[in-house]
């Protein structure tokens, strides 16, 4: 579980590198450690079983990085080129944050 500090930490250093933290998934847990001073208010926040943030930053003509990072001890992250006004849009989202968490419960099983 993340604590406030340690992940607005990560947001300061994605933001640093040009990175906007656009969604973060949080379990209930998590989201009862993490207070009120990390300013959230624009992020879409979505429940999950694991933690995770999603940031994005444009890239190439046609389509903008989003990153997934896993919020966990053992920082792991997928980036994907993903076109925001495609109608497959969410759907894509949902399939990198599939990999990513079947990628975290295989490390976890190993």
């Amino acid at each position: 579980m993340i604590d406030t500090e340690t992940l607005a930490d990560i947001v300061a250093t994605y933001k640093k590198h040009g990175w906007i933290l656009r969604r973060v998934l949080l379990s209930t847990k998590t989201k009862a450690n993490v207070d009120g001073s990390l300013d959230l208010s624009d992020v879409r926040i979505v429940d999950s079983e694991i933690d995770t943030a999603w940031f994005s930053r444009p890239s190439k003509p046609g389509g903008v990085a989003w990153e997934i990072r896993y919020l966990g001890d053992t920082p792991f992250a997928l980036v994907e080129n993903i076109d925001e006004n495609a109608a497959d849009f969410e759907g894509r989202l949902r399939t990198v944050e599939a990999r990513l968490f079947e990628s975290i419960a295989t490390k976890r099983s190993a």
